[in-house]
């Protein structure tokens, strides 16, 4: 398996996963689909294997009004015939080695169990605006004590 960064030529792949990865919802399809066409997305990687995209992962600006305060992961995925082998991880771990990423401040809405792994914690400040009481919102290498709102690109809050 080889990790490489998404190309416009891969797009249509890493769709094809998010729509096999997300049964029953287009959400995660159509907001990396929109964050491509915008140009939003800041980073992108996917694993590649026998020619085909089975894990992606994602992140884009996070925001204190209007000054990036980070990066958002989103969404982090896997086919669902190579999931629970190890290839997420192994794809997140990737993507924490970068030097932009971890340099930055990262937040998720996610899994505890999985993410708390990676160094992720549980996350006070900011509030997230997708769930009560930060419930599952984790951070990385977040030092603020500022009570605010994260924000997201205008992309996450179309079909929400």
């Amino acid at each position: 398996m080889k990790i490489r960064s998404l190309t416009p030529d891969m797009y249509a792949k890493a769709s094809a996963l998010l729509r096999e990865a997300f049964p029953g919802s287009h959400y995660e399809e159509q907001l990396v689909g929109n964050l491509h066409k915008n140009n939003k997305i800041i980073h992108d990687w996917a694993c590649i294997h026998t020619n085909k995209v089975v894990a992606y992962i994602a992140f884009s600006k996070a925001y204190n009004g209007s000054e990036v305060c980070g990066l958002h992961l989103a969404p982090l995925a896997v086919k669902p015939e190579y999931q629970h082998q190890g290839i997420g991880s192994e794809l997140l771990n990737f993507a924490l080695r970068q030097n932009i990423i971890k340099e930055s401040t990262l937040y998720v809405l996610g899994n505890p169990g999985f993410y708390t792994q990676f160094g992720f914690e549980l996350c006070v400040n900011p509030i997230c605006p997708y769930t009560k009481k930060n419930k599952n919102f984790l951070s990385i290498r977040n030092k603020s004590s500022a009570q605010f709102t994260v924000e997201y690109e205008p992309e996450f809050s179309s079909g929400i």
